[in-house]
């Protein structure tokens, strides 16, 4: 908002801006921004999220790095007590890289998603932390996505309890395994973070998904990623050209395992004739600079609901 085109009246940051005008629909979105982008819950998302068996997290840990994770309870662990406050009940997961972001005070962004109807909200905002059970969100942004590239899933069971997991593998490059995961994936979810004026950090958390292969893994681990047509908000990509840092999170809904990473990006809104992707408007790159494979993290396991 350090823009005159992002004024105080706008949801969007300067990120996002640039990215609007190098498509020539600033002008629309900054009327529209206000109307859809709420600083609460709306009753449609209040009485959405207690749905919830699982919810996407976004957030970033002491050294800025971003992280994404899945976090799951039985439905109800997500509600809200007031338009202004999202409840996350839970206790902490050590395991997980993205816990060491969730403290009290700090930036944070979840997605809800309905994997069977494809239904999604989304919000971003400050954690309020008073214990190691869950924690609220106090909302600053709050809005709706459409269901474009989401595949259905059922729900058809759940695994071992929490406390026959493995212990996570960490390296600081994807190996042959984690390239495997990448390259079947269908969706996964991406982290990214802005810093606003005031030193707070704008956290979002939003889907990535296509078929299977859709994200390119080159020789040297560095991931390339599709940017199809969508709500042309650019929350992702513009926070991407304001802090080029990012975490992934593949979920692999059979087995429950969960890959996550840690690492830089680049975007780019012109790719070349031989870079272009089919039915990609733009495209992003990403490194990986940490990695964590969590085997059997999750316990929901979900079937895609076209599968034979």
């Amino acid at each position: 908002m350090s823009t005159q085109a992002a004024a105080s009246s706008s949801p969007w940051h300067r990120g996002e801006v640039a990215i609007q005008e190098h498509v020539g629909i600033a002008g629309r979105m900054a009327e529209l921004g206000p109307r859809v982008i709420r600083d609460h819950l709306n009753e449609q998302h209040r009485a959405f999220f207690p749905l919830l068996p699982f919810a996407v997290l976004g957030s970033v840990d002491q050294e800025g790095n971003p992280w994404a994770t899945l976090r799951e309870e039985a439905p109800g662990f997500l509600h809200a007590p007031d338009p202004f406050h999202l409840r996350v009940e839970g206790l902490r997961d050590p395991d997980d890289p993205a816990e060491a972001g969730l403290e009290d005070g700090q930036g944070v962004a979840v997605l809800g998603i309905e994997l069977a109807t494809r239904r999604r909200n989304r919000l971003n905002g400050q954690i309020e932390r008073r214990g190691a059970e869950g924690f609220a969100v106090r909302v600053e942004q709050s809005f709706g996505n459409c269901p474009q590239y989401i595949r259905s899933r059922h729900k058809v069971g759940s695994d071992l309890p929490r406390e026959t997991r493995p212990r996570p593998l960490v390296s600081d490059r994807l190996g042959a395994a984690a390239r495997a995961v990448v390259a079947a994936a269908e969706t996964f979810f991406v982290a990214s973070a802005v810093e606003a004026a005031d030193g707070r950090r704008q956290i979002d958390v939003s889907h990535r998904g296509g078929p299977a292969g859709f994200v390119r893994v080159g020789a040297d681990g560095r991931l390339t990623i599709p940017d199809y047509s969508g709500n042309r908000f650019f929350n992702t990509l513009g926070n991407m050209l304001e802090n080029p840092r990012a975490g992934l999170v593949f979920p692999d809904f059979v087995t429950g395992d969960l890959l996550q990473m840690s690492g830089r990006t680049e975007v780019v809104l012109d790719p070349a004739e031989d870079e272009r992707i089919d039915g990609a408007e733009r495209l992003w790159r990403f490194m990986p600079e940490q990695v964590v494979f969590r085997a059997r993290a999750l316990r929901l396991r979900f079937a895609a609901a076209d599968a034979a």
